[in-house]
């Protein structure tokens, strides 16, 4: 019931308009009653009054004395002249109580302190004789000479009685009363109430069937507004048409408001449809509110496929990285020119992703939206450079390996075919060894190409690199404390497990290690460090030496295979490690150390996501 007065618009309408009709209605109401109780009471007193001088002009000039010396009992007892006056009096009373229903009337003699006669007497003429109290009022009409109506509990019950005293010879010899039962007077009071109230009841239904015929139409039209606000919101081209007055400038307003909407969601769409990249929206649920005409082209999807949608249904990202506008609108946190692997309708794409919180005017967050851009061609173009700087390091790689062998294959066959015409025990047994090292180091050579040539077969599990790290770095230590090379490891307690090929890894760490150590011939440092990347999901490990570091010129060769700096070695090593990380869907990354030598960076995913061994990526520890 509160909800329809409370908080309708109808009901508030209805209750002030019935405030503002009923109250004074009720007040006029009330007014209208007492006025007319008190009209009636006076009437009835003026009615009385007019009876009790009635009463005294009948008495007669002598008063009680005049009526006693007529019959010749003045000097008899009190209940002679009673029984004369009554006898006189009576008739008088009984006819003027006759008069009007309800009314009583009589005589009272001050000298014989008693009533003289009441009528109706049939009723009342067993009063006769009795005397009033000490308190009643008549004692006080007698004593002050004046006129009074009172109300109370008399012979006859509940009473408004009207006394007047009678004066004769300048001498007040009783008083004469007129009265009339408070009953009957209730009786006429009520009866006027019940019309005044019929009266205020009849205003009042009135007043509601006319107050709700002037707010069915007001409230009509408020409802042509509301439904059509409720329409707005699905098509601002509608208009609110039909009302007039103050509603029709209401109507109109709005749909100045809806134009202004729609001009501005015109320009705010045309621009983002005018954008080269693409652009999409969700709010607070993940649900998609905006997906531009270039994300519509990038993607494969439309508008109509995708609008509403949960955008992890859609862009199925756990396949690949998780999602970046998912994690913005979750923890709060932007991301910038992240790249990655996007699936859209008929297969991936490598995009430049941004991503920020949408926020309305208070500041309050109402979604996340993301803009990327198409990177597959550059990728595609990166991929073809790649493969032609493959080829040109294959050629490298024939040179060098044709060098590196052919120069040993000239020493051995000179030797034997020395051996073969001449040469004595001892020269055999002074240069066979050498060429026994010749084949050695040429075996060495075809091994390291062969392990960095053929595929790579990993066996994946979940490794902890702390324990991986300090069991590789066992191998290394002797050497390195004899030279002076102190190693610091410092990787975090809760650094993830990462699924790698812990034997492959161990090859990676040991030729890092050495790399580093063949680098530094007297005294250094090696210094190990670790962090997990969130945004990637990958720990990055960093090698850091203080050798003599890597002239710039040259870091774009030092993982080529058989490119060294050292005076021995086979210029493999890096080449290996490049290979194997690569293959497990990580990637290096050579920097300088500001404190002078080198770091080796690698990045290593926590979880393998599928990617082929050749897909280059950006460096995720960069951003």
């Amino acid at each position: 019931m509160w909800e329809f007065w409370g908080k309708s618009l109808r009901g508030r309408m209805l209750l002030v308009s019935l405030i503002i009709v009923n109250i004074p209605i009720l007040v006029a109401s009330y007014a209208m009653k007492h006025s007319a109780e008190q009209s009636l009471l006076a009437e009835k007193k003026s009615k009385l009054a007019a009876i009790t001088v009635l009463f005294d002009s009948r008495l007669g000039p002598q008063g009680y004395e005049g009526i006693l010396k007529r019959y010749g009992v003045h000097e008899g007892t009190k209940e002679e002249k009673l029984r004369i006056l009554n006898r006189e009096l009576m008739v008088i009373t009984d006819e003027i109580a006759a008069s009007s229903p309800g009314l009583g009337a009589g005589y009272y003699a001050k000298d014989l302190d008693a009533i003289v006669t009441y009528g109706p007497s049939q009723q009342f003429g067993y009063t006769v004789g009795w005397a009033i109290r000490s308190d009643h009022p008549g004692r006080q009409v007698m004593n002050n000479n004046e006129f009074r109506v009172e109300f109370g509990t008399l012979v006859r019950g509940n009473i408004m009685n009207a006394m007047r005293p009678l004066q004769r010879d300048g001498a007040v010899i009783g008083y004469v009363f007129v009265n009339e039962l408070t009953d009957d007077v209730r009786a006429q009071v009520a009866a006027m109430d019940k019309s005044i109230s019929i009266s205020v009841i009849v205003g009042i239904i009135l007043s509601l069937l006319l107050i709700i015929s002037l707010t069915e139409g007001m409230m009509r039209d408020v409802q042509s507004v509301i439904y059509g606000v409720k329409e707005l919101k699905f098509n601002l081209r509608r208009r609110i048409t039909g009302l007039k007055g103050e509603m029709g400038e209401v109507a109109a307003t709005i749909n100045e408001m809806a134009t202004a909407l729609v001009n501005a969601r015109s320009l705010s769409e045309n621009i983002m449809d005018s954008i080269a990249d693409g652009l999409i929206a969700v709010d607070t649920q993940g649900k998609i509110t905006a997906f531009n005409r270039a994300a519509e082209q990038m993607t494969g999807f439309t508008q109509q496929d995708v609008m509403g949608k949960f955008y992890e249904e859609v862009f199925h990202m756990e396949r690949y990285c998780p999602s970046l506008l998912i994690d913005t609108l979750r923890t709060g946190e932007s991301h910038i020119a992240g790249e990655l692997r996007y699936p859209v309708k008929n297969g991936t794409l490598w995009i430049s992703t941004t991503t920020s919180l949408l926020r309305n005017l208070n500041g309050e967050i109402i979604g996340a939206v993301v803009v990327f851009k198409d990177l597959t061609e550059r990728k595609q173009l990166e991929e073809q450079v790649t493969r032609a700087e493959r080829l040109a390091s294959l050629g490298e790689l024939a040179a060098g390996v044709a060098h590196e062998i052919r120069n040993p294959l000239t020493g051995i066959k000179g030797f034997l075919q020395y051996f073969q015409t001449a040469g004595t025990e001892e020269e055999r047994q002074k240069y066979l060894p050498m060429l026994l090292r010749e084949v050695d180091r040429m075996n060495k050579i075809i091994e390291g190409l062969l392990y960095f040539a053929r595929p790579c077969q990993a066996a994946l599990a979940l490794t902890d690199l702390n324990r991986v790290i300090q069991d590789t770095m066992m191998l290394i230590r002797s050497r390195a404390q004899h030279q002076g090379i102190v190693f610091t490891i410092n990787l975090p307690a809760d650094l993830p497990q990462v699924e790698l090929d812990e034997e492959q890894y161990k090859q990676v760490f040991l030729n890092l290690f050495i790399n580093s150590v063949q680098a530094m011939e007297q005294a250094g440092s090696v210094h190990v460090s670790g962090r997990y990347i969130r945004e990637a999901d990958a720990v990055e490990l960093s090698f850091a030496d203080n050798g003599p570091g890597i002239e710039e010129h040259l870091k774009k060769k030092v993982f080529d295979p058989f490119f060294t700096t050292k005076k021995t070695g086979t210029g493999l090593g890096l080449s290996v490690v490049h290979r194997l990380v690569t293959a497990q869907g990580g990637n290096v990354f050579l920097e300088d150390n500001p404190g002078g030598g080198t770091i080796v960076r690698l990045i290593i995913p926590r979880m393998r996501k599928g990617e082929s061994p050749d897909d280059e990526r950006k460096d995720p520890g960069s951003r």
